[in-house]
């Protein structure tokens, strides 16, 4: 992906759109602001999955294990703040930014022990792994009854903020917009740095660069780390978003919606994925009305259109969404990443 200063116009430009759009959107209607803070939070979590999948090349079926603990660590917080009781002997903190932290220490803890395991094996076998390990997190959770197991969480409050009260949609939208631009930036700092270039360059000649003598686990590792700290920052924020924290965001299905919005938005590019996220919200959102009008009841069933709908895009962008608008742009092909060994 180039920098910032060498996108096509057209990549510019959508990039432009999406986050004019995610910024002015405190000013259109409550629906339409919910829209946005959705599309936010699903931009990050794509684009922190594309850090493990599209950067570093490891095709991860289980992301929705951290999307899933950053939620929940919101909402046990709010189960032993609302009964006045302890987590062995701690209180669990109210307000986001130390939710954060734990969901990050957690996510990425949880991604150091599986990742160990998973990186050993190459894949289909990586594939599986991956998603044994979130299914097992999500059985884990539907037993806890302490925490109402497969119903879930009706949270009544949000988190609290440290200088903004989070409880206006406005005011947390621009928080979860805030979290993508701070993520957007240590994501691109990482994708340009010699970090990057060698998780890009094992991506393309794992070979090669093994003989160079660089610890190719390892990186991928940290990858992998960094990947699931970030989407449980997501899953913090889709948790006061929704007003509800269950099992179901760490199943299976999650983490191939994730899949998807990043090879729809283009992989190993950063951006696409958030275009991809936005892409796939609003189709999710609008698809249903628009069944509807063609014909009466056909809303229902507008999964079994996204399916094949979402075939045809990837099958038309062959690359995705992000690195198509870049067709026409000189030196738009992609380069096989140099490894500085110094």
């Amino acid at each position: 992906m180039p920098r910032l200063r060498e996108l096509a116009p057209l990549q510019t430009l959508a990039l432009a759109l999406f986050f004019g759009f995610l910024v002015a959107a405190p000013l259109a209607e409550e629906w339409l602001l919910k829209l946005a803070t959705r599309m936010a939070i699903f931009a990050m979590a794509a684009a922190a999955l594309d850090l493990a999948l599209g950067v570093g090349g490891m095709v991860s079926f289980g992301h929705a294990a951290f999307l899933g603990l950053g939620a929940y660590v919101v909402g046990i917080a709010f189960v032993h703040g609302f009964e006045g009781s302890t987590l062995a002997g701690f209180e669990p903190p109210a307000d986001i930014w130390r939710q954060m932290l734990i969901a990050m220490l957690a996510a990425s803890a949880f991604a150091l022990v599986t990742g160990w395991v998973s990186l050993r094996t190459r894949g289909v076998a990586f594939i599986m792994i991956t998603l044994a390990f979130a299914q097992m997190l999500y059985w884990f959770f539907v037993s806890l009854r302490r925490y109402q197991g497969e119903d879930g969480i009706a949270l009544w409050n949000r988190s609290q903020g440290l200088f903004v009260d989070l409880e206006p949609q406005p005011n947390f939208h621009l928080f979860a917009v805030l979290c993508l631009l701070l993520f957007t930036l240590l994501a691109l700092r990482l994708y340009h740095s010699r970090f990057g270039r060698v998780l890009r360059a094992a991506r393309d000649n794992e070979r090669r660069v093994s003989a160079l003598g660089f610890p190719i686990v390892r990186f991928r590792l940290v990858a992998y780390g960094i990947s699931a700290a970030a989407t449980a920052v997501a899953g913090v924020l889709l948790a006061n978003a929704t007003w509800f924290v269950g099992p179901s965001y760490l199943s299976w299905p999650v983490s191939g919606q994730l899949i998807v919005m990043v090879v729809l938005g283009g992989m190993g590019t950063i951006f696409g994925p958030m275009l991809g996220a936005a892409l796939f919200v609003l189709l999710e959102q609008f698809l249903p009305d628009l069944l509807d009008l063609l014909e009466p009841g056909a809303g229902e069933h507008w999964k079994l259109v996204l399916g094949p709908l979402l075939v045809l895009l990837a099958l038309r962008l062959r690359r995705g969404l992000f690195p198509a608008l870049a067709r026409g742009r000189p030196g738009a092909g992609a380069v096989l990443p140099e490894v500085d060994r110094g």
